[in-house]
């Protein structure tokens, strides 16, 4: 199943079905249900047989625009280092420990939103990820478990301004710029995924194919990760997980090939999709 975040004829964003034909808006289906994305997934042990029958209705709207399927996470957790090969063209040792991060909440943008060019830098990078959106959450999750505490899975850009990025031993600021966390462009259910660790995943700039791996070559898989992370902290409904990159980012190039204002980038994963993010000028 395709869970998006959507609007259609007005502003109002809503929570619905993606299916080939359209979107089934699962409020007008059942006023009842959950409002927002990030209830349904805290509620979705109760919800999820309503849905899957909604699921089986016709689509409600034909032309929707797509959101961040989580516009407002309360959390964007972000693990650096967790591919071998990008490792070895980071020039930096195998991490002992997992490396996380904080994106802001701000940084969240949506599928085919622009992403901002800032003012204060042009070094601006992407970076191909698959991204996990947790459902029930929870505080010390063994791996064993760590499966259960899946709602689903979007592909996802952590795009980094580089030079903000390695002028502090703190990634945060350099990772959390507006609009350089788009993710989606719908959640996944993990029924439809299987195995989050055999999904091929690419890069493209202008077409120009730049990352091409496959999620069995993560460092710390993403079960691994959900462990570790809720062992600090508790993991709640729409949190979002992105679970590393692999080589071909732009600062590994010679010269690096930092993104420029009408670039075009695409994210792809399979079993998921894709998300297109044209990079634009900040704005006033």
């Amino acid at each position: 199943m395709k869970l998006v975040t959507f609007s259609s004829g007005s502003h109002e964003r809503r929570i619905g079905i993606m299916t080939d034909d359209g979107v089934i808006d699962i409020h007008k289906a059942n006023p009842d249900a959950p409002l927002t994305m990030m209830a349904l997934a805290g509620a979705w042990d109760q919800w999820r047989a309503e849905i899957e029958r909604v699921a089986r209705r016709q689509p409600d709207v034909r032309t929707a625009k797509l959101h961040a399927p989580v516009p407002r996470p309360g959390k964007v957790l972000a693990i650096g280092l967790n591919y071998a090969d990008h490792i070895e063209e980071s020039g930096m040792k195998m991490p002992e420990h997992q490396i996380w991060f904080c994106k802001m909440p701000t940084s969240v943008a949506g599928p085919s939103e622009d992403i901002q060019m800032p003012k204060v830098s042009t070094a601006l990078d992407y970076e191909a990820e698959l991204v996990v959106v947790i459902g029930k959450g929870g505080r010390h999750i063994s791996k064993a478990n760590a499966k259960d505490a899946i709602f689903g899975y979007c592909a996802g850009n952590d795009v980094t301004v580089r030079d903000w990025q390695f002028r502090t031993p703190q990634w945060m600021l350099g990772k959390s710029f507006d609009t350089h966390a788009p993710f989606g462009p719908w959640i996944v259910t993990p029924d439809e995924v299987g195995d989050p660790h055999a999904l091929g995943i690419r890069a493209f700039v202008n077409g120009e194919k730049r990352q091409e791996s496959n999620t069995k070559h993560l460092v710390f898989n993403v079960y691994d990760q959900i462990e570790h992370l809720s062992q600090a902290m508790t993991l709640e409904p729409g949190d979002i997980i992105f679970t590393g990159t692999p080589a071909g980012v732009g600062a590994a190039m010679k010269p690096p090939a930092w993104l420029k204002i009408g670039d075009f980038v695409r994210i792809e994963i399979d079993k998921i999709g894709s998300i297109d993010n044209m990079v634009a000028a900040e704005g006033k």
